[in-house]
């Protein structure tokens, strides 16, 4: 998968979370939050077609963007890479990690337990 940036992924939150948007509408939705201007914005857009995560479609008159790229692939690209990055690949020490060195809940702690049973029970 293409490597998105943390910039780039506010755009790709605003497309995946409201579907297609003209790019005076991904401004309105990024920019003025991240305090960045419309070259800004578009720039991003620009980036993100020439990686293949966003498309281009004129619809009523104007141009609007849509993902390529789903938020569950890019996801698991970002945890993929976060556990490749920091823990080798294996799970279980970042999970150790966030356990030691956060205060899990009794909730947590409980969906963690469920999630480990439905494992073992090939869920």
């Amino acid at each position: 998968m293409t490597r998105i940036s943390a910039a780039e992924s506010q755009v790709m939150e605003a497309v995946w979370s409201s579907g297609p948007l003209a790019a005076d509408e991904i401004v309105a939705a990024v920019g003025a939050p991240q305090g960045w201007g419309e070259a800004t914005v578009k720039t991003l857009i620009n980036r993100l077609l020439k990686k293949k995560a966003l498309a281009s479609e004129r619809s009523e008159g104007r141009t609007r963007y849509r993902p390529l790229v789903s938020r569950a692939e890019y996801v698991q690209g970002e945890s993929q890479g976060l556990l490749d990055r920091l823990f080798g690949g294996e799970l279980a020490p970042l999970v150790a990690h966030y356990a030691k060195h956060r205060n899990l809940s009794s909730e947590e702690v409980a969906r963690l337990k469920r999630l480990i049973a439905d494992l073992d029970n090939g869920d």
